[in-house]
């Protein structure tokens, strides 16, 4: 039987009231805390008909399992997931837009990977199973709302996952920093998975031979790299500006 999880932050727990009310168990909230942002927050939940339980900030961060809950943490059930891959790509109107992450194991990257995700509107995140974060408490805080709304899935093979998406005409465009074509330079305007590795390793060799074209974000000042998540959203958007020509 699942056990309930925690989610917590504002835009995290407002968004499965948004989206799945029923599978709330029930909210915390700061007694402390009564401002403007928490009195709409309430109002909201009690439109919802949520449970919500007065408690104090040792209470709230001894649930969330971090001070930076800002008096909201929430007990829900899990929601099943809705998707495969293969599910997720049958129902996709027009060119499949697709991220790989490739070894991310830092909570923090994951979730603003997947924050920029939902708003470039990808269709899915894959990650393989190994070497690679899940979803939990810490990922759905910095998501604000994204895990809740974007389609994570962690895969057996990387390696083969990619090779099956080939089979659906989808391109797969890795990045890295010794490429010799940038970001530019390619044409992402249709059927695409984007392809980042972790910070420092980048991504494994197999993954990188799998990758039909390897490109490069242009570095145009000292450092060498940019972090996974603002290298998400460089590309992931740039791949929204050709589509909307």
């Amino acid at each position: 039987m699942n056990s309930p999880r925690i989610l917590f932050g504002f835009h995290a727990v407002t968004v499965r009231l948004k989206t799945a009310p029923e599978s709330i168990v029930e909210i915390h909230v700061e007694t402390a805390r009564r401002d403007a942002r928490m009195r709409q927050f309430v109002e909201r939940a009690e439109e919802a008909g949520a449970k919500l339980v007065d408690s104090d900030d040792a209470r709230l961060t001894g649930l969330a399992g971090s001070p930076r809950h800002q008096g909201v943490v929430a007990r829900v059930m899990p929601i099943k997931a809705k998707h495969s891959l293969d599910d997720v790509l049958d129902e996709v109107n027009g060119a499949p837009l697709l991220l790989v992450l490739d070894g991310v194991t830092d909570p923090h990257n994951l979730g603003a990977c997947l924050r920029v995700a939902d708003g470039a509107g990808v269709n899915a995140v894959v990650a393989p199973k190994d070497h690679a974060v899940g979803l939990n408490a810490t990922v759905a805080k910095v998501a604000s709302g994204a895990a809740e709304t974007v389609p994570y899935l962690m895969v057996t093979n990387l390696a083969r996952t990619l090779n099956e998406l080939k089979e659906r005409d989808i391109r797969i465009v890795g990045f890295s920093d010794d490429a010799e074509r940038t970001l530019y330079d390619v044409d992402l305007s249709g059927p695409v998975a984007l392809v980042l590795g972790a910070e420092g390793p980048g991504m494994r060799q197999l993954t990188r031979k799998t990758c039909d074209e390897l490109v490069r974000i242009p570095m145009f000042g000292a450092v060498e790299s940019l972090n996974v998540s603002v290298a998400a959203g460089v590309c992931l958007y740039e791949a929204c500006r050709q589509r909307l020509k």
